[in-house]
């Protein structure tokens, strides 16, 4: 069959449009890339010597409660104990109310531990995140819900000294809480009881990278009608490059040896120290005839913290003591308080 000379002019034509295209197509990739690794270098954000680049990250709404979300929270090893609230439907009866028309069942704070493990617990999933911080995507856990609730868990003198508004300013920029540690400690203050606390929080930064910072401090509690409530709370920031280049205040060992031993004269012979997980004790003999015991609790960042001191008293019963150790270097002499 003889070829249509019009048909294959057509066919070249159309092949050299799409050839067009194409080429056309490509120029503008490569010049909306060009355009954009220039906008990138103007707005660089730089990091260790680098240049930090975003994340595209997809988000997704779906929640698998059987699925193990411990593994994306936390790089620590040790086990997270405020896990009191199994859902987010326990938060549904206190929606849309405000702090002060909340009221905690008795058996909420019943106990000081009880009051511990479920304020933290309440606490876990909130977060208050602040313009020009980030990390996360989307809305982070149970957001700014659960903080009207744990705010009756502060006794009424404390509330007057801190309104709700400036409750909820603290927890600025904690994205996340982890009860690490807790343990009963003694104080002086009759009817108070004490707790030592450890807690791993996430944290925001202009870098819109997540941070894990750490913290511990002393949370009282006082007897309020029914319920504990807490009556004070003080926290300290862990900090991870003091101990090891500077110090040796850090060390029980060391501790006790330089400030009792050294200080106040007090110890006679060896010390002697034993640990169980994180709790270190050290005993010795003191130059007064009596025996002590000295506890520390080892913190995340491997610090050793001074939180009790006990002496033997006739019967071989340990009393908590309290000693002015300071009291031995302004005197200069072996000579110290000690508050029973």
């Amino acid at each position: 069959m003889k070829r249509m000379p019009w048909k294959q002019n057509k066919v070249s034509l159309t092949h050299k449009k799409k050839g067009l295209f194409i080429l056309l197509l490509g120029l503008a990739i490569c010049f909306s890339y060009v355009l954009l690794v220039i906008k990138k270098q103007e707005t660089a954000v730089m990091v260790m010597g680098g240049t930090l680049n975003a994340q595209c990250v997809e988000c997704e709404d779906s929640y698998d409660a059987q699925r193990d979300f411990e593994t994306f929270f936390r790089p620590s090893k040790l086990p997270v104990l405020n896990t009191r609230i199994p859902s987010g439907s326990f938060f549904d009866p206190y929606l849309g109310k405000k702090a002060s028309k909340i009221s905690l069942p008795d058996v909420m704070a019943d106990t000081p531990e009880n009051v511990i493990l479920n304020y933290y617990s309440i606490l876990r999933d909130a977060s208050n995140p602040v313009e020009g911080k980030f990390a996360g995507c989307g809305t982070i856990g149970n957001a700014q819900i659960p903080y009207p609730i744990s705010y009756q868990f502060l006794s009424s003198q404390y509330q007057k000294n801190l309104s709700y508004n400036d409750y909820l300013k603290t927890y600025e920029n904690i994205l996340h809480i982890n009860l690490i540690k807790y343990h009963q400690v003694p104080t002086k203050i009759q009817n108070e009881v004490r707790y030592f606390v450890e807690l791993e929080t996430i944290e925001g930064t202009d870098k819109e990278t997540g941070v894990f910072a750490y913290y511990f401090g002393f949370v009282d509690l006082m007897k309020e009608g029914n319920q504990y409530k807490i009556s004070d709370m003080h926290y300290l920031g862990e900090n991870f490059l003091c101990a090891p280049y500077h110090g040796w205040q850090w060390d029980a060992e060391g501790n006790v040896n330089i400030r009792y031993g050294d200080w106040c004269k007090l110890i006679k012979g060896d010390i002697k120290k034993t640990q169980n997980d994180y709790i270190i004790r050290i005993f010795f003999d003191g130059t007064d005839g009596y025996q002590y015991c000295i506890v520390f609790f080892q913190l995340t960042n491997g610090t050793d913290l001074e939180v009790a001191q006990y002496r033997k008293i006739p019967g071989g019963k340990w009393k908590p003591i309290h000693m002015n150790l300071e009291d031995c270097l302004e005197n200069k002499i072996n000579a110290f308080s000690i508050i029973t």
